[in-house]
């Protein structure tokens, strides 16, 4: 059977594949962006003036070259030297552990549609909470904060082996330990104050936003809102061969024709990876393999990472973590929340049949850079991660993998990852920027 859409043709599938495909994205499917206010958070992205040691940007572990994200299984963020894959502890100051999860990919997050983020969905959007988001802050969550994009900048800036640095490092560090987070001498407004006192970014401020008139006005919240502007406006990614098919302007090619009708079909993905951005913002156990340091409180020494659980206290959610897109996947990896797999096609084959990925799992797919710390711990939990998995095995062929494959690759929009502003040749701090 053939059916016709516009320039797409798709053979032997039937109008029931026709139906699956989801409709093109349009500008409706974006908050509207001002230049200005991205150009600011431009800035403030690739700036180390927003860390406690002034070490660490937010693009230090969100870079285009690496997917906007930082090529490795589990980053390092404060106590790291250079960038992506050869990103290696400082001897001068050592990391503590390693980031316990992947960076994620910063595509399309601010379109309406994502109203959670992070693997767990620790941050989503509630309009029965403060400011209209639920965070894991609760009743001590301050307003102000544009958008759910904006609030989850306020979690790398806390966090010791991200952005903070540790205990006696910095003042940040010591209010974080403190726990004196919101309010006057707060970590935020800590950060906050050191942006203050650089006049081209207190210009900008009051040249940008119409409630600032003078630099002590500015707030954390001003800042995340300028920075989540940058990265709505920047990697919003719509533009790739397979937008193409979704409006119907031209057809794939082989074998990613046939990994499209696999993808929406035989194969199942679709089931998870639904809808334009290919995710169902919803959260699954599929026994990703556990490595590095796992999500535990200070006070506790295991290494397990209990995902959504750790959210919602709902057994039925241990070890499940929120399906990602698939925007630009080919690019992004390491994958799993963990970063277990270094790349695509590894963790295609072990998400076929997750339980026996698991199983089989050997270190050596991830990418970790040297670090005097036990990465296997978590995996003495992997019969407890595979008792949590429901999902039925497919049959899939070495074949119909690489078919799979050149689909995804088709997910790929070039202009995203060069981006429509790219990287400030400098910052307003003077701090130096990393650079591949």
């Amino acid at each position: 059977m053939r059916i016709v859409l516009g320039l797409v043709t798709i053979i032997g599938a039937g109008a029931a594949f026709a139906d699956t495909l989801p409709a093109p994205l349009t500008d409706a499917d974006f908050a509207p962006v001002r230049d200005v206010e991205a150009r600011l958070g431009q800035l403030l992205f690739y700036d180390p003036i927003l860390s406690g040691n002034r070490n660490v940007s937010c693009g230090t572990c969100h870079h285009p070259a690496f997917g906007t994200g930082d090529g490795l299984s589990l980053g390092l963020g404060d106590g790291g030297i250079g960038l992506g894959p050869k990103r290696v502890a400082d001897p001068d100051n050592m990391p503590e552990q390693r980031i316990p999860r992947n960076a994620p990919a910063l595509f399309n997050l601010g379109a309406n549609e994502f109203t959670v983020l992070f693997h767990d969905g620790r941050i989503e959007v509630d309009p029965d909470r403060p400011g209209g988001l639920r965070t894991p802050l609760d009743a001590d969550m301050v307003t102000g904060f544009a958008s759910l994009l904006s609030a989850q900048t306020m979690f790398p800036v806390l966090s010791p082996d991200e952005m903070a640095g540790h205990y006696s490092e910095n003042e940040i560090s010591q209010a974080v330990r403190r726990g004196v987070i919101t309010g006057q001498g707060g970590a935020w407004d800590l950060i906050s104050q050191r942006v203050r006192d650089i006049p081209a970014y207190a210009d900008s401020f009051i040249a940008t936003y119409d409630h600032i008139d003078t630099p002590d006005q500015i707030t954390f919240a001003d800042i995340s809102n300028a920075i989540a502007a940058f990265m709505e406006f920047e990697w919003r990614s719509d533009n790739a061969p397979f937008d193409a098919v979704l409006r119907r302007e031209a057809a794939l090619p082989e074998p990613a024709a046939t990994g499209m009708r696999l993808f929406y079909g035989d194969a199942g993905c679709a089931s998870c990876h639904s809808g334009p951005f290919l995710t169902d913002h919803e959260f699954h156990a599929m026994a990703a393999p556990q490595i590095g340091p796992g999500k535990a409180a200070r006070f506790e020494s295991h290494a397990r990472d209990e995902g959504r659980f750790r959210v919602t206290g709902d057994p039925a959610d241990l070890y499940a973590f929120r399906t990602p897109s698939l925007r630009n996947v080919a690019l992004t990896g390491p994958y799993g929340h963990a970063g277990a797999h270094r790349d695509l096609r590894s963790f295609i084959e072990a998400h076929i049949d997750p339980v026996a990925g698991l199983e089989t799992y050997d270190l050596t797919n991830a990418v970790l850079p040297a670090l005097p710390v036990d990465d296997t711990r978590g995996l003495a939990d992997s019969q407890v991660i595979a008792q949590a998995v429901t999902y039925t095995p497919r049959q899939i062929t070495d074949a119909q993998i690489t078919s799979l494959v050149a689909f995804l690759d088709a997910l790929t929009d070039p202009a995203a990852i060069d981006g429509k502003l790219g990287i400030p040749d400098t910052v307003p701090s003077g701090l130096p920027i990393d650079t591949p």
